[in-house]
């Protein structure tokens, strides 16, 4: 049985192999491409779901559905969403186009009050790009926690016509995962912003393309009479919270793009008795590589190819499991149905096994392992061998006059009500705090006790960098404000990818840790994980004209000011519409304008 996977696991990388030098060819010989405009209209607001079959009257979605529409394109489109903001409690929003570079349109990139200022009640905002890279992406909103209430969905990005994937398959299935509250939005924010602080809690439910289930498990009948949730009874498979069954034809490869824009939680994910190969991590493609199971943090995506090789009698289920945090959530299950493979009277599928058991939340072991064998397919873009600029960059929990905040070199970000695009690029001194901020932390801080003065301070001060510049940052994780904890951070950088030059345990030593760095064949990535009492080394070039937020993905950890915002290139930055800046202190600035600006 080893033999014979591994022979399996042989064919399928020369399969991959030979894939990517048809798409090198194609690339030489120039294959032909339809570019086109792709435009969709999008109405935020409130709706009445059951995401986990408990009825919540404060889902937030698009267009009347929850998640929002998948967006698909080819590389080469531009899409142009036109997007209304008819949310019924007052709120602003915005929306960001996760891992989409925007070059040439940082205006677009959906982050209030720093791209763009936030779109208000009955106003429509235009976002106009262009897709320069194919993969799995998705999108979500970027104003206060209007992610953790469901405003996100997919967005699919294929080769041009005419290319083609370094890998073969048949067919291809979309899992965006997230977790779900029963508590709302609103009153999460109360939570956080609170004194004295009220944490809000694991979610009580986690979800597979919008659906899970609340207090019983589709599982139950197969846990040997140890189950501690009853079985799930649907009335038919188009309930609402019922899940979405994946169905195969036997002996098929077939690509499941997986995305992550969970709130809070780390996942596992994983289908009984079917081996994965990773072979895209977050739009770029990596050197494939087998697994069981893969870890996927908030932020990030994958494709996975999956070979239906199983007895094609029987059914399958996927799971995804808390990782990272002591888990009070319960897995959530669909089913890969093969189907020569029997329906049952409800039309849910039931396989007659336990599902994957998700690995020890507190295994980090496990979890570097997995992050470790990401590593950049032959041919990608290698970095630079050296940097020009570099950042230490100190993730701690703090107090501001009594109130627990997360910093970074001692600073909780608060966004100005000027967008920081418009700010820089018209020399507006008084919009945010000019000086310069902290690069590195004291080399004296124990990483591994609580703070012994845990007081911070508000800032919104630019990390500013030259055009081109190759920027090394570092990420340190520390203990938090009391007990003996650090907790998992994956954090995300808007307008780049970025190589992962490493890992590492304890506080980061330069001139020592350094030597570790892979530059031979580091993946590109957009979001990355720092572990508990750990560093994250990341190198990216700054090529990219515009302001960027760089943050933990982590919601509340974002709403607690854990980000830092960077600026390159902003006096090229041409075109930027009216609307996107009409605001705060460039409001008089930019109305006054007859066109667009230049």
């Amino acid at each position: 049985m080893r033999l014979k996977g591994a022979m399996r696991t042989i064919r399928v990388c020369w399969s991959i192999w030979l894939g990517y030098l048809i798409v090198l060819l194609s690339l030489l010989i120039g294959g032909s491409r339809s570019v086109r405009l792709r435009e969709y209209k999008f109405e935020v607001g409130y709706m009445k779901k059951k995401p986990d079959c408990i009825e919540n009257s404060y889902v937030m979605g698009i267009n009347g559905h929850f998640p929002g529409p998948t967006i698909r394109a080819h590389v080469g489109d531009t899409l142009h969403i036109s997007l209304f903001n008819n949310i019924s409690t007052n709120e602003p929003t915005s929306i960001h186009w996760h891992g989409i570079s925007q070059y040439g349109t940082p205006w677009a990139d959906g982050t209030a009050s720093i791209s763009q200022c936030a779109i208000n009640p009955g106003e429509t905002f235009h976002y106009r790009f262009t897709v320069d890279k194919a993969g799995t992406y998705f999108y979500h909103g970027h104003y206060g926690l209007q992610r953790s209430a469901g405003l996100y969905g997919s967005l699919i990005v294929d080769l041009a016509l005419g290319q083609k994937e370094p890998f073969h398959y048949h067919s291809e299935f979309n899992l965006l995962l997230s977790d779900w509250w029963h508590n709302t939005s609103f009153h999460q924010e109360l939570s956080l912003s609170s004194k004295p602080f009220q944490w809000i809690g694991e979610p009580q439910s986690l979800l597979i393309n919008g659906r899970g289930q609340y207090n019983c498990s589709m599982a139950a009948n197969t846990m040997n009479n140890n189950a501690t949730l009853p079985q799930c009874k649907f009335r038919t498979s188009d309930e609402e919270c019922a899940p979405q069954i994946l169905h195969v034809h036997p002996n098929k490869t077939y690509r499941i793009r997986i995305a992550s824009t969970t709130s809070l939680s780390s996942l596992n994910f994983a289908i009984s008795n079917h081996k994965m190969v990773v072979v895209e991590a977050d739009g770029n493609y990596v050197d494939p590589f087998e697994v069981d199971d893969i870890d996927i943090y908030s932020g990030e995506s994958y494709s996975i190819l999956i070979t239906t090789n199983q007895n094609p009698n029987n059914n399958y289920w996927i799971s995804i499991g808390v990782r990272g945090r002591k888990p009070n959530t319960p897995q959530a299950l669909t089913i890969l149905n093969y189907k020569k493979a029997s329906i049952s009277s409800s039309n849910i599928i039931i396989p007659n096994s336990p599902p994957p058991i998700t690995p020890q939340w507190n295994d980090f072991n496990r979890s570097k392992a997995f992050t470790n064998k990401i590593h950049a397919l032959m041919g990608s873009p290698k970095p630079p061998t050296h940097y020009d600029h570099r950042l230490l960059l100190l993730n701690t929990q703090n107090l501001i006059d009594g109130y627990t905040k997360w910093a970074i070199n001692n600073i909780s970000l608060v966004l100005p009500q000027t967008p920081y695009l418009g700010s820089i690029k018209f020399k507006i001194n008084a919009a945010f705090d000019r000086r310069h901020p902290s690069e590195n932390f004291s080399n004296g801080y124990d990483i591994f006790s609580p703070p012994i003065n845990p007081n911070a301070n508000f800032g919104n001060r630019v990390y500013m960098f030259n055009m081109n510049q190759v920027v090394d940052v570092i990420l340190q994780n520390a203990n938090v404000l009391s007990g003996k904890n650090s907790d998992i951070h994956p954090w995300h950088l808007h307008g780049h990818d970025f190589w992962v030059l490493g890992y590492g345990d304890g506080k980061f030593k330069q001139g020592y840790d350094e030597k570790k760095f892979n530059l031979k064949n580091p993946p590109l990535k957009n979001t990355a994980a720092v572990f508990p009492y750990g560093w994250t080394a990341l190198r990216f070039r700054a090529n990219n004209p515009g302001v960027w937020f760089f943050h933990c993905h982590i919601e509340a950890h974002l709403h607690m000011g854990m980000g830092v915002i960077f600026a390159e290139g902003v006096q090229l930055v041409k075109g930027i519409p009216k609307q996107a800046l009409a605001c705060g202190l460039t409001k008089k600035i930019i109305m006054s304008f007859n066109t667009t600006n230049n």
